[in-house]
């Protein structure tokens, strides 16, 4: 996630799958810093926990509790960018993924988005956003295999893509759904500035990771430059990794992400630490009452700078 000013209102009106009331939004003088944070938290049986309520929730900045300014556990907007590999070594894999693809794009509503990216060793946008079907459909049959690999160059456009897509200051969940099985070969952007960019959105990130097929290929595989980047941009942005050993296990992880989607908290906070100093802050999100549980945010954020 990253910081924003909000000059109004914070707008939290979704439109959730039942009819609600909705919420008054808080109000923020003009310059004030919100801090968002998107919760997913599971229990000891990887299930997601779906009855808490706000003051369940402790959210420390640099070791220092922070007081929440909102919370809810709405069934949000969603906003998501579908990237899936198309170089060469995809040709034999392309029709699982983009039928895979499909199976998680169908569980999109009204009031959600998405936009559908293939990429080689360049980033196409198939599909702009669009909560219409039939659009995302056809542009997913339009994925075709070929060519090298620019991973860290596809990233980085879809998170600037994504971090202009914004409705009117409106609260929505923003995330990123990658499907690759190799090695960036043709990037000009680095590691580093994906990561440093990513820690600057309000993005979560969810990687899945293709295995080769061989075993000698996955055991030489196993600590990749590849496999390093996508676990550290899930961890740092409250994402997922995933390792499937088979093709045929597709269906299931997208099935968690768009489980995790729905479910998840949104909070926010004003910090206590006023100073416009540019720097790293952790955030850590407890849940005293219940400690046994597992939460996944984003880890921190910059501050602004003077």
């Amino acid at each position: 996630m990253r910081l924003r000013t909000v000059a109004a209102a914070l707008v939290l009106g979704a439109a959730p799958l039942l009819a609600q009331t909705p919420q008054r939004p808080p109000t923020f003088e003009v310059g004030i810093e919100v801090i968002n944070l998107n919760l997913s938290v599971t229990d000891g049986r990887n299930n997601y926990v779906t009855d808490l309520a706000e003051k369940d929730f402790a959210v420390f900045e640099d070791g220092i509790r922070q007081e929440l300014s909102f919370y809810t556990h709405e069934n949000l907007p969603i906003s998501m960018a579908v990237m899936i590999d198309v170089s060469a070594s995809m040709d034999e894999k392309l029709a699982q993924a983009r039928a895979a693809a499909l199976r998680l794009l169908k569980t999109l509503r009204t009031q959600d988005a998405a936009e559908v990216v293939q990429f080689n060793d360049r980033a196409t946008v198939l599909q702009d956003f669009t909560a219409d079907y039939a659009l995302l459909e056809a542009a997913v049959g339009k994925t075709a295999a070929s060519g090298p690999t620019a991973l860290h160059n596809a990233l980085y456009i879809a998170l600037k893509d994504l971090s202009k897509d914004k409705k009117g200051g409106q609260l929505r969940r923003r995330a990123i759904v990658l499907l690759t099985d190799g090695e960036d070969t043709a990037s000009l952007v680095s590691d580093e500035q994906v990561m440093e960019l990513a820690k600057k959105t309000e993005i979560n990130i969810y990687c899945i990771s293709l295995r080769p097929n061989r075993a000698q290929d996955r055991q030489r595989l196993a600590f990749s430059q590849a496999e390093y980047l996508l676990t550290a941009l899930s961890r740092d942005t409250g994402g997922r990794v995933f390792f499937p050993n088979s093709l045929s296990e597709l269906d299931s992880v997208y099935d968690q992400i768009a489980e995790e989607l729905r479910t998840q908290y949104s909070l926010g906070y004003v910090s206590s630490n006023r100073r416009r100093d540019g720097k790293w802050r952790r955030i850590v999100v407890r849940t005293p009452t219940r400690e046994e549980l597992q939460i996944r945010h984003k880890l921190g954020y910059y501050a602004p700078a003077s």
